[in-house]
């Protein structure tokens, strides 16, 4: 009992400070989705950017292992190429309409939307270096 209550004490401790730290990463509803990404309802059938700069939107949950590893690395990323990328999380437990509408079936699912074409998704932890390449590759080539 004493161990899963410090477990608990841990992983409680863990997010509060990460999600307390000020940080470059934004978070997105889907009514901020709408209107700072693609606007899936007004335009279904056409992929239609709606931001400024490329970005990485990253769909997660708080009690996913993978997903609490990579969030420190998008941290770190988003700080790097502050004012060139924009790095989004969307926590798929809150909303689960906008997971369900771009079939998000496994976490972390990272979409790397450039300013022209369509976006890239990858599923799964990436590491540091494998995440910067393809942020060099399609973002900011």
């Amino acid at each position: 009992m004493k161990k899963n209550l410090l477990i608990i004490a841990y992983t409680l401790g863990f997010a509060v400070t990460v999600f307390s730290q000020k940080s470059d990463i934004v978070p997105l509803t889907k009514a901020d989705f709408l209107t700072e990404v693609f606007n899936y309802e007004k335009n279904p059938g056409k992929w239609i950017y709606e931001g400024k700069k490329p970005c990485i939107i990253d769909f997660y949950a708080d009690w996913c292992a993978p997903c609490r590893k990579l969030s420190p690395i998008l941290a770190d990323l988003a700080t790097k190429y502050k004012g060139k990328i924009i790095v989004y999380k969307i926590d798929t437990d809150k909303e689960r309409e906008l997971a369900q509408s771009f079939g998000i079936s496994s976490i972390p699912t990272l979409f790397f939307i450039p300013l022209d074409g369509n976006p890239q998704v990858t599923r799964g932890l990436l590491s540091k270096d494998d995440l910067e390449k393809i942020i060099n590759e399609v973002l900011i080539k």
